[in-house]
């Protein structure tokens, strides 16, 4: 179990993010909207000199390059993702949207968790993270770079399965996705949560009135119901940073049919590999994969 140093230190962007939104109450901050985007994201990328922080083995990984033009600044955008295939040909595929601060490279180990269960993956970095266009993210501009990726699945490969996975953050963007596309097969998610309001007052300040200031909402509650295919929720019982309640929440938001997977032990950052087994079973029981 994580000791409490470790806690407050991946907390620490949170921290901030509700100061400036206390102080916002207080003074106002034309910026506000800026600051929140800066603090929800944390984006990695490499002209911020933060990649290699959060680097990982990508060795056996295929660069992808995914370009689509932004709906939201009507400009053109480039993104960075990683292909992991898989040694069986007709495999299902995978899109993996990661959360804040990790970018691809951040995220291998959980991409072949994924692969070692059934998947070839595909990882995006949203804008603003590892080499993708070096521009801040936002909520929207996620979605859109989520779509954009799903789009270059159905080009690559029409004939195979296709699932929607997200941790943390990217969960919520994959609960977003997976309500707006028609061929997707399943959807999966991990340490997620239901709203961005609601992880701030799962803490205990907060009591603190700064939900009406939050801007970058990310309200997958309100959304997953829309979702018409089978939904898997995983969540780690020692998920300090997004409690496993709002996990549990999400899930009974969910239209079904759906399942609930709550790993003894697990982290926000481990659960993917400590609940392995426990992954397979809700993979055959749900999808029917790996029968």
């Amino acid at each position: 179990m994580p000791n409490r140093s470790t806690v407050l230190r991946r907390r620490w962007p949170l921290l901030t993010l509700l100061s400036l939104l206390a102080a916002a109450l207080l003074a106002g901050c034309a910026s506000l909207e800026v600051q929140q985007r800066k603090w929800i994201f944390m984006p990695a990328s490499v002209t911020s000199g933060m990649q290699s922080w959060y680097g990982g083995r990508t060795d056996g990984m295929d660069d992808v390059w995914i370009e689509h033009v932004s709906a939201e600044s009507g400009r053109g955008v480039k993104l960075h993702a990683l292909w992991l295939a898989h040694e069986q040909p007709d495999a299902p595929v995978l899109l993996y949207l990661h959360g804040a601060r990790r970018n691809v490279a951040g995220s291998a180990f959980r991409m072949r968790h994924m692969q070692a269960l059934g998947f070839a993956v595909l990882a995006v970095d949203y804008r603003g993270f590892g080499q993708s266009t070096d521009e801040l993210p936002s909520e929207a501009t996620v979605y859109e770079d989520a779509r954009a990726a799903w789009a270059w699945l159905e080009r690559e490969h029409p004939e195979r399965d296709r699932y929607i996975f997200g941790h943390s953050l990217g969960g919520a963007i994959a609960v977003h996705l997976a309500g707006e596309v028609a061929d997707s097969k399943g959807l999966i998610v991990e340490g997620t949560f239901t709203s961005i309001p609601e992880v701030f007052q799962s803490f205990k300040w907060g009591w603190l009135p700064i939900t009406p200031l939050i801007t970058q909402r990310f309200e997958a509650a309100d959304k997953i119901a829309r979702v018409k295919t089978p939904v898997l929720v995983v969540h780690g019982s020692y998920d300090s940073l997004i409690r496993p309640e709002l996990g549990r929440k999400l899930y009974e938001k969910a239209a079904g049919p759906k399942r609930f997977v709550l790993v003894e032990g697990g982290t926000h950052y481990s659960t993917s590999g400590v609940g392995r087994t426990q992954y397979r079973e809700a993979l055959k029981a749900l999808f029917g994969l790996g029968a």
